[in-house]
Parts: C-alpha cells; sequence; structure tokens
C-alpha cells in the first residue's frame, strides 16, 4: 500500500516556493503526493520531479476539463481541445514523474446539459480518451477517469458505470478510481460498489463527507476499508481534502467554513487514520 497527500490542500500549482511543503510531507511520513495540474509548464513540471526525486517522494496528478476543452461535446472543435488539454496533461505528468493523470476527464467540470448523459456523449468520451491513452501509454502514465457526485457532473455518477466505461474503452491505459467523498453521495452498497469497480481499480481518494480530517467524520469507515481489502486493493491511498487556504478552489468545491485546525493536522491525523484503519483486522 501507498500512502499520499493531494496538493490542493495547499495550492493549485506545485511551484519551487512549495518546496519545504515536500519536506514536510515526507517528514510526516508519506510515500507521495498528487500533483494539481492546470498549468501545463513543461519546464516547471520537470523542476518539480528533480525535486520529488530528490525527496524520495513518488507522484501522481490530477486535472479536470473545461467547457471549451470537453471531450463530449457535439463540437468537434471542443473534442479536440479537450483531446490536446489531455496530451499536455499528459505530458506534464511524464516531465514530473506522475504515473497517473486522476480526475473527472472525460467531461467538463460542473458543466449541465439539463439531462442525462447520453450515447452520443458515451461514444465521443471513449473516442477521445482512447486516442489520449495512447499518447498516455508512450508515456508510461495511466488516465483514471473518476466519477463525481451529481452535483458536480452528470456523466459518471456511480463505480459501476465508470467500470463500465474503461471496460468498453477497452484500453490499457484507461482505468478508474475510487472516491470516498462520492461515494458517500451516490452509493447505496460500498461494498456492493467496490466490487463493481474492482478489476479497473487503480487509485483511491480518502475524502471525508465534510472534505476534512480523514476518519473525524461521517463517511462509513469500516466499509470502505473492508470492501477494499475483499477486492485485495493495493495502490494508493490519497487523501483529497480541501479548505480556505485557495480562495477560488474553496468556492470550487463548496468550502464556506474552516473544517479542522491546521493543514498539518489534517496531513499528520489523516495518515495515521489511515494507516491504523488499514493495518487494522
Amino acid at each position: 500500500m501507498k500512502y499520499g497527500m493531494n496538493l490542493l490542500l495547499w495550492t493549485s500549482g506545485v511551484t519551487e516556493q512549495h518546496f519545504p511543503l515536500l519536506a514536510d510531507i515526507k517528514k510526516w511520513g508519506y510515500d507521495g503526493v498528487e500533483l494539481p495540474l492546470f498549468d501545463f509548464d513543461l519546464t516547471n513540471a520537470a523542476r518539480v520531479g528533480a525535486e520529488l526525486k530528490r525527496q524520495g517522494l513518488e507522484a501522481t496528478a490530477v486535472t479536470v476539463c473545461t467547457a471549451t476543452e470537453n471531450p463530449i461535446s457535439a463540437d468537434a472543435g471542443i473534442r479536440r481541445a479537450g483531446l490536446e488539454r489531455l496530451k499536455k496533461a499528459v505530458d506534464a505528468c511524464a516531465a514530473s514523474g506522475a504515473t497517473h493523470l486522476c480526475g473527472p476527464i472525460h467531461s467538463a467540470l460542473g458543466e449541465f446539459s439539463g439531462a442525462g448523459r447520453t450515447e452520443d456523449e458515451w461514444k465521443r468520451a471513449k473516442e477521445i480518451l482512447t486516442q489520449a491513452a495512447d499518447h498516455a501509454k508512450s508515456n508510461n502514465v495511466t488516465l483514471v477517469v473518476e466519477y463525481l457526485n451529481r452535483f458536480e457532473c452528470y456523466f459518471l455518477n456511480s463505480a459501476a458505470d465508470a467500470a463500465r466505461f474503461c471496460r468498453e474503452a477497452g484500453h490499457s491505459h484507461i482505468k478508474t478510481m475510487y472516491d470516498t467523498f462520492h461515494a458517500n453521495i451516490e452509493e447505496k452498497n460500498i461494498g456492493e460498489a467496490v466490487r463493481a469497480c474492482a478489476d479497473q481499480l487503480v487509485h483511491v481518494h480518502i475524502s471525508e463527507n465534510d472534505r476534512s480530517t480523514p476518519g473525524e467524520g461521517g463517511v462509513n469507515w469500516d466499509a470502505s476499508f473492508k470492501a477494499l481489502k475483499d477486492v485485495n486493493y493495493d495502490g494508493w491511498l490519497m487523501i483529497e481534502a480541501f479548505g480556505l487556504a485557495l480562495p477560488e478552489l474553496a468556492a470550487a468545491t463548496r468550502i464556506w467554513r474552516r473544517m479542522f485546525p491546521t493543514e498539518e493536522h489534517l496531513a499528520v491525523n489523516g495518515l495515521k487514520f489511515m494507516k491504523s484503519r488499514w493495518a487494522a483486522k
């Protein structure tokens, strides 16, 4: 098992000024970090990758698609822009040493049609992500599609749907992930949800129901960890939490009040919680 910390708790883009934070994360006992990728500056990505290697930290990455770079758009130009965005993100992953590109990379975050997904949108997403996955494979990066709750997207809202999408895409470098925050909203049964995606599962976000310190909220952690153990999951357990440090991100994630004492409290206690729960019989 690998334990990681998503850096969106502190920043939407890692630069040299965050190198002391990387040292702290290593000191706290983490195996790696998840890099926010919204700026695809390859020079900076390589610099960050070199520092991660120096610190002995591994990395994954997370990004999103936008309304003007949307893989499921009916507009071919917007779909092409979505493909180019994903390729740029893959290049940044390769430069930084990140092995997985995670997130709702199937469709534009926060964009709604007023209805559920269509078959045409499903086909478009498979077409664009398969092309992106060819590029990812040549760079030793795996695309990891994330399903979100109904308030953030309409294209993929359950573990079963995300896994079906990956199976139908049929590409070695398109897989899925499980996020305890979204599952807490959307899934009727945690065990069934994890089993439904187990054959495609390569990544897990550990996220509390209020996006704060894991173990200090209302997620059914007993069911979550039992389900992951039952399917012999052995990848990243990556804390994803949000606070008020970044006003734009706080607004996007609907964080209106402080949920934890300090970022260090969240990171240190969250890691302790994950390790203790995974070690428990």
